[in-house]
């Protein structure tokens, strides 16, 4: 059977590689979210909750940065694995692999400059998290998504929406089916007051996912416990609640070793004459084993759904790679060849349209078949033919001097005013066919499936089709306006052809 160790470390190897290809939640994904689907633990509370020295007590490290205000500006992604005992505990950071910290502080400082790289060194907030792996044997597997903390009012260097939109991060986190929330509040306030109550109440109104954690029950005023919320009857919980003594800010101060810490807080409980019978399930390390199981069963819980989304997102991809085909060799040769491949691909489609199997070679037939012949049927020819015409260009062909048979001059007259009434629809024609041939070769391209992931390719084929097509319609033409120069008809060919083309077109 899969253990616990493997099946947290194989969720954690899955968060990493989401954050490596910009899968981190809460945003627009093209495809389906697998950092959504996985389950985690979202450390929740407002500024001053403890949180911070909850997670450095689980840890049994000095390692979070601490001061005023926000100080926690991006989610941190903390990823604990227990190694054998004896071994040097170390950490290290996704975006620096490779690189063990044995010195706490420095994990710390680089905590801080890492939120700054992306953040500068004002007091904005980011979604990007950051991935810390922490290797020691006094820790157990575990995942915890350290968020910014919840705050009421905007200090100073920040807009009045940054309180919304921390709210808005940590909802995106803690919304998810597949979050355990672990709500901090301090106990030397009223429990109604706790902001991380109230957001896990909205999000989780059942209990069902929310893990209660109360700190600082050692600074409670005299003669006061918190006995009512951690029984459950302030406010109940499908879980039960757990009370936890950090180290105060002379401990900090001091450097007090965590593992003494840890001691003193287990005495705390074991003497305290109001917490002494609940001392077996309080503290930082019965915390985190009650966490680790739980996030075990989630994960067992959504193995099928995970699989399911990942092979769902397997098929997504593959679809989308053969999409995009197959990838383009790097050498001049076979980029050539390539290019060659979908050239064809582009004219075998051009070639459909134009001969059948897709529509546009009919209409091409129609300019020939149906408009010049009726367009040639409208001439007036019988006005230039008639007998009257006929004998005044014979006569102004004969000039002073009359012939007996009928000059060759006049019957050129007469032909080449003929040919003239042709030239209008002819050259209307010319342009019919060369607007489809163009709106052909803008189909084709948009129909040849190879050509979509190059678009330069595709404006170049345009481009070049679109070229020759000219050149086409002006070999076509271009005899025809050296003669029109010529007779002098030139001014009357345009407006005519013109006229077809609007008709025809």
């Amino acid at each position: 059977m899969t253990t616990m160790e493997s099946l947290i470390g194989m969720v954690n190897r899955i968060q990493r590689a989401c954050t490596v290809l910009g899968d981190y939640g809460g945003g627009d994904n093209t495809f389906s979210s697998l950092w959504e689907a996985l389950p985690s633990v979202a450390v929740v509370g407002g500024q001053s909750s403890g949180k911070s020295s909850v997670l450095e007590s689980i840890v049994g490290r000095d390692f979070l940065p601490r001061g005023s205000g926000i100080v926690t500006r991006r989610p941190l992604v903390l990823q604990l694995h227990k190694i054998d005992e004896g071994s040097q505990e170390y950490a290290e950071f996704l975006h620096l692999p490779k690189r063990p910290f044995t010195d706490f502080n420095l994990v710390r400082q680089e905590i801080q400059d890492e939120t700054d790289r992306l953040t500068g060194k004002t007091k904005q907030i980011s979604p990007v998290p950051i991935h810390l792996s922490i290797y020691s044997p006094n820790v157990v597997n575990l995942t915890l998504i350290d968020l910014p903390g919840l705050t009421k009012v905007a200090v100073e260097g920040q807009p009045e929406s940054i309180v919304q939109e921390i709210e808005t991060m940590v909802r995106s986190y803690v919304e998810k089916p597949n979050s355990i929330i672990l709500a901090i509040s301090p106990a030397n306030q009223d429990i109604a007051t706790s902001d991380a109550i109230k957001l896990s109440r909205e999000v989780d109104p059942s209990g069902e996912r929310t893990f209660g954690v109360l700190t600082k029950l050692d600074l409670m005023d005299k003669g006061t416990n918190a006995l009512d919320v951690l029984e459950g009857r302030s406010y109940r919980l499908q879980h039960p609640w757990v009370g936890v003594v950090n180290r105060s800010q002379a401990d900090i101060n001091k450097n007090i070793d965590m593992i003494v810490a840890r001691r003193k807080e287990r005495e705390y409980f074991a003497t305290s004459p109001d917490y002494g019978h609940l001392a077996n399930k309080m503290g930082s390390e019965y915390l985190a084993k009650l966490l680790s199981k739980q996030l075990e069963s989630v994960i067992r819980a959504r193995i099928p759904s995970i699989l399911s989304l990942i092979n769902k997102s397997i098929e997504e991809l593959e679809s989308e790679m053969d999409h995009l085909g197959r990838p383009v060799a790097v050498d001049a040769g076979a980029q050539l060849y390539t290019i060659l491949e979908l050239c064809r691909a582009f004219d075998r489609i051009f070639k459909e349209h134009l001969e059948g199997g897709r529509p546009g070679g009919d209409r091409i037939y129609g300019v020939f078949d149906n408009q010049l012949p009726a367009a040639l049927r409208k001439l007036p020819f019988d006005r230039h033919l008639s007998l009257q015409n006929v004998r005044r260009v014979v006569s102004e062909a004969d000039g002073y001097q009359p012939h007996l048979i009928a000059p060759e001059q006049g019957y050129r007259r007469l032909i080449e005013g003929a040919l003239n009434y042709f030239r209008g629809p002819a050259e209307a024609s010319v342009d019919a066919v060369h607007f489809v041939l163009k709106e052909l070769v803008r189909k084709s391209i948009g129909e040849t499936q190879e050509l979509k992931r190059f678009p330069t390719l595709q404006a170049a084929i345009a481009a070049a089709s679109n070229e020759a097509l000219e050149r086409f319609r002006e070999d076509g033409s271009g005899e025809r306006r050296k003669s029109c120069r010529k007779s002098g008809f030139l001014n009357c060919g345009p407006v005519r052809r013109r006229t077809l083309q609007e008709d025809w077109v």
